[in-house]
């Protein structure tokens, strides 16, 4: 089966460090691939090369089994969509202007939108619960209402990969529900969703598997409960925590407090 998004053999060095190590990582049409490890990891920087921002200087990434380089920056925007953990908007943009902006791949945006782009922007805030911030300018959001915008933009699109940076940061418990809901809906429909999340327990609960990253390689990728034991959190996160199944048989990972000479 060919991989809707796959890293092979990437590395990245940013300010003479080495930030991927040879990254060897594959996303596939119906699965949401959820993406962990400690700050620094190479997370972000991973997203930034799949979509051009960052070069890598050595390995392959490649769309829908082509390498990224053959492909334009619009078809790849067609392909590829991106939810960052926040951006900062200069201009008082409406919500509705930006998400549809997410339309400008396929044609629309410069104010040559069509009715049907509008009208699919509108069911995009319509499916995260924000059409009434339509009107609202960008500038008046809170940073929970912002983010649920990039997310509609990002549907908008209408992408075959969704690559989400700690989509759920910002928002309160019904507004995270509703966008991991889109997301695995997204899945459902044959998309592919990568998911970056410090928050293991819910990465457990959306992804099909999760992936850790620990010094910009893979450290291991499989289903939740396979990946989510002790000793592997130990190794990648430095800390001591207690895998425990939750009443719907998900892993719940809860970090053990630390002793008082080891906080020291």
């Amino acid at each position: 089966m060919t991989a809707a998004l796959s890293f092979e053999d990437v590395a990245v060095s940013l300010g003479g460090r080495a930030v991927l190590r040879g990254v060897n990582l594959a996303l596939f049409a119906g699965e949401v691939l959820g993406l962990a490890g400690p700050n620094g990891a190479g997370k972000t920087t991973l997203f930034r090369v799949a979509t051009r921002v960052v070069r890598a200087e050595r390995g392959t990434v490649r769309v829908g089994g082509e390498p990224i380089e053959t492909r334009s920056r619009r078809e790849l925007a067609r392909r590829v969509a991106v939810v960052p953990q926040d951006v900062g908007v200069p201009f008082p943009f409406r919500a509705g202007e930006v998400v549809l902006m997410g339309r400008a791949p396929h044609g629309a945006g410069a104010g040559f939108e069509t009715a049907a782009d509008v009208a699919f922007a509108r069911d995009c805030l319509a499916e995260v619960g924000i059409a009434d911030l339509a009107d609202r300018s960008m500038q008046e959001l809170s940073g929970g209402e912002r983010q649920l915008v990039l997310v509609a933009r990002a549907l908008a699109q209408d992408p075959a990969v969704l690559l989400l940076d700690e989509p759920t940061a910002h928002l309160d418990l019904l507004h995270r529900t509703v966008v991991l809901d889109r997301v695995r809906d997204f899945a459902e429909r044959g998309g592919a969703a990568l998911v970056v999340s410090h928050d293991l327990t819910l990465a457990a609960r959306t992804s099909s598997r999760i992936a850790l990253l620990a010094d910009g390689a893979v450290a291991a990728c499989g289903a939740p409960a396979e990946v989510l034991e002790p000793a592997l959190l130990r190794r990648v996160f430095d800390v001591d925590a207690d895998v425990l199944t939750a009443p719907d048989g998900a892993p719940l990972v809860v970090p053990r407090r630390p002793t008082s000479d080891a906080s020291r």
